[in-house]
């Protein structure tokens, strides 16, 4: 067998392997806003404390974000790729956005100061209204591992609609 067919058989096996995990539910996180590894699609309810699989809205802000690269291009509406976050408010909450971090219901986020700027040196703005109760159909999504996640702390609020799936982990790191 030659190199080249040998090559072409391995990229065959890996792109089936890929298609058939994908059709499985299986979902790989490389981002730093949740835990490393991979993820099973559920049918679990979107609550606090789950992890989502999130088609970003198309609005200016996000399109930003694509731009500098805090989102990946993918295949949501808008081309931006799927965002992992965990749903930390829901419905009635009340959250805070200040220098000293995000707080729900009276409790500070861990890795939620917001950030002045990115890692080049780009300004980065918190989300304007530093008080809200959170409404039926809006979540609070944030990293919930790592300090530089691109968050709720700076877009605010979600819509349920936004949310394709609940995940939950299946091997992380």
């Amino acid at each position: 067998m030659t190199l080249r067919r040998a090559v072409s058989i391995a990229i065959s096996v890996v792109v089936t392997l890929g298609a058939l995990s994908l059709a499985a539910g299986v979902r790989v996180n490389t981002t730093k806003s949740v835990p490393l590894g991979f993820y099973l699609t559920a049918s679990a309810p979107v609550k606090p404390g789950a992890y989502v699989l999130l088609c970003p809205p198309d609005q200016p802000l996000f399109r930003e974000a694509l731009a500098r690269g805090y989102l990946a291009a993918g295949f949501c509406r808008g081309g931006y790729g799927y965002v992992f976050k965990r749903v930390l408010a829901a419905k009635d909450d009340i959250v805070e956005i200040d220098a000293h971090g995000v707080r729900v219901n009276g409790s500070l986020l861990p890795f939620s100061v917001p950030r002045n700027a990115d890692r080049a040196g780009r300004p980065l703005s918190p989300y304007p209204q530093p008080r809200l109760t959170l409404g039926p159909d809006d979540l609070l999504l944030m990293g919930d591992v790592s300090p530089t996640s691109w968050d709720s702390r700076y877009y605010g609020p979600v819509s349920r609609s936004q949310i394709q799936t609940v995940i939950t982990p299946f091997v992380t790191w």
